[in-house]
């Protein structure tokens, strides 16, 4: 006969086990969560006083290597520039979120985007692809290049601390220029070109590969996705 401050031994060691295993796991369970979830600590916009209007969204996939527009109603500011921004702002933030198909870490990414009228002036009155091409071709205007009024040059600067923690590879860093760039143009079909900079100054690279220091040619080739395609401007 088994005495009975021995079966109470036993059975509270029994308990302790079974609850210090279910603490384990669930300490477990609270690791592999945070691990694999991206914070949301994209910074709140001000409350915008206009109502929500449908915009579109080029959302890029890692897997696919492609992009989708989707649509999405939100709340945008009226002067240009700063749509513009909270748009960005929208589209970086989706990324952030869980499962994401092109994951990246939330945070602070777009601090201004600008909206430039082509062709850009120089400070002399001339346009500024003019002035190029007469300098490259010793004042022959036959080879000018010369850009028809009424497109638009988009200014995006980034965020430092985004560029510096962005994923590394040709691909991710491709995917989002892309998506930035597909999304301006789905919404603001003026722009025709699009430069970056990182915390106001000219950055070689996103985080290593995809060039910053070309001007972005956005052309409407009517692709399957219905985004524009990219090219380098010459």
């Amino acid at each position: 006969m088994i005495p009975r401050y021995q079966r109470i031994l036993f059975w509270s060691l029994a308990g302790s086990i079974l609850l210090m295993a279910f603490v384990l796991l669930h300490g477990c369970e609270q690791a592999r969560e945070k691990l694999t979830r991206h914070r949301d600590e994209t910074p709140l916009e001000a409350p915008i006083g206009t109502p929500s209007e449908k915009v579109r969204l080029a959302i890029a996939d890692d897997a696919a290597g492609s992009m989708t527009l989707v649509d999405r109603e939100i709340a945008l500011p009226v002067e240009s520039t700063a749509r513009a921004r909270v748009l960005l702002a929208r589209l970086i933030a989706e990324y952030s979120y869980k499962n994401s198909a092109h994951p990246l870490e939330s945070g602070p990414a777009v601090d201004d985007v600008f909206l430039l009228d082509l062709p850009l002036k120089t400070p002399a009155g001339k346009d500024a692809g003019e002035d190029a091409a007469s300098d490259q071709s010793g004042g022959d205007d036959s080879s000018a290049a010369v850009h028809a009024p009424g497109g638009q040059l988009a200014v995006v600067n980034l965020h430092g601390s985004f560029a510096d923690g962005h994923p590394s590879g040709i691909e991710p860093e491709t995917l989002t220029i892309d998506s930035i760039i597909g999304t301006l143009y789905a919404n603001f079909p003026r722009i025709e070109q699009v430069r970056f900079l990182v915390d106001g100054q000219p950055r070689e690279t996103l985080n290593g590969h995809t060039d910053l220091m070309r001007t972005y040619s956005v052309v409407d080739t009517a692709t399957k996705a219905g985004l524009p395609s990219t090219r380098e401007s010459q």
